[in-house]
């Protein structure tokens, strides 16, 4: 199945990078490959440009291959997720880039097509996992929402779904639990519904969208994986190097936002833009998921 997904803030972030030329000698990490948009136009512009591209969905690579077969790209597909991002670049004998770039959150790819139960809207198994086979270690929503105490429920709800009735929902998960266990998205969403008031439910969010968004930022680790993940990538930028962040929820972009600020405050880098860019009216008005995108870019400093 090839990939659907539209890319957000695409030229933005390229721009940020600030490679020069044809990318002769230079080179670039997409942190975060998923429909292979960025790593598209970059190979585009730049031919000479040695792209790495990670993304811990395996099944990305082969959706977007076909984005790829008239470009003569020196591009490289690793199956890996971004905090492993000094791993990655050992193995493959690179020292330091000049540039990488993340974009976080699911693509629409994982949303439409994984089977694993990302959407509120897809009657699909409660998995969430990044994964495309996840290993019987490996955590689920399906282990959080049937073996997690109600405390642990409505502390990840609240905490990362930002769910003002989290009590209601993990009070409702367990009891429903107790019945039978809930296996599918389209169950869970049905609990959900009955936890909440009537005003709730019919309101402009799908109630379950911040208790979907809890389940999957807990399965795959998402918050703490992001600041490994700026800390490795600001690690393994050359003097002069860049970094383009897009995130999509205040979660994610109060991790990037405090990062910048912190290490800007250690002369470590500096802020090329120290308010987020966000997408114009005609991309929103294209492609609604970039409505909330915002985009942080930073340059590293010398000699560091």
């Amino acid at each position: 199945m090839q990939s659907v997904h539209k890319t957000v803030l695409l030229n933005e972030t390229i721009d940020g990078l600030n490679i020069t030329g044809d990318g002769s000698g230079q080179t670039v990490v997409d942190a975060t490959f998923g429909g292979g948009g960025h790593s598209v136009l970059l190979c585009t512009r730049y031919p000479k440009l040695k792209v790495i591209a990670l993304d811990q969905d395996k099944t990305a690579f082969a959706k977007a291959s076909h984005k790829f077969e008239n470009l003569n790209c020196n591009i490289k597909f690793i199956n890996s997720n971004f905090r492993d991002l000094d791993k990655v670049l050992a193995k493959e004998e690179i020292q330091k880039v000049n540039g990488v770039l993340f974009d976080l959150g699911l693509s629409s790819d994982q949303l439409e097509n994984s089977g694993r139960g990302f959407s509120f809207m897809k009657d699909e198994p409660l998995l969430m996992t990044m994964k495309e086979n996840p290993l019987p270690e490996d955590v689920t929503a399906y282990d959080i929402v049937n073996t997690w105490s109600e405390e642990n429920l409505a502390t990840i709800i609240y905490g990362y779904g930002e769910e003002r009735f989290s009590r209601r929902i993990a009070k409702a998960i367990v009891d429903a639990r107790h019945q039978k266990k809930i296996e599918t998205t389209f169950e869970l969403v049905k609990v959900i519904e009955g936890s909440v008031p009537a005003a709730y439910r019919k309101g402009r969010i799908n109630c379950a969208t911040k208790t979907f968004q809890a389940l999957r930022i807990a399965v795959n680790d998402e918050l703490l994986a992001l600041q490994d993940g700026l800390a490795k990538a600001l690690d393994a930028l050359d003097s002069k190097g860049r970094m383009s962040v897009i995130s999509f929820h205040s979660l994610e972009d109060r991790i990037v936002k405090r990062f910048f600020r912190d290490k800007a405050k250690e002369e470590k880098l500096i802020l090329i833009n120290k308010k987020p860019i966000v997408g114009s009216k005609d991309e929103i008005k294209i492609n609604p998921r970039s409505r909330s995108a915002k985009l942080r870019i930073i340059e590293k400093i010398e000699n560091i």
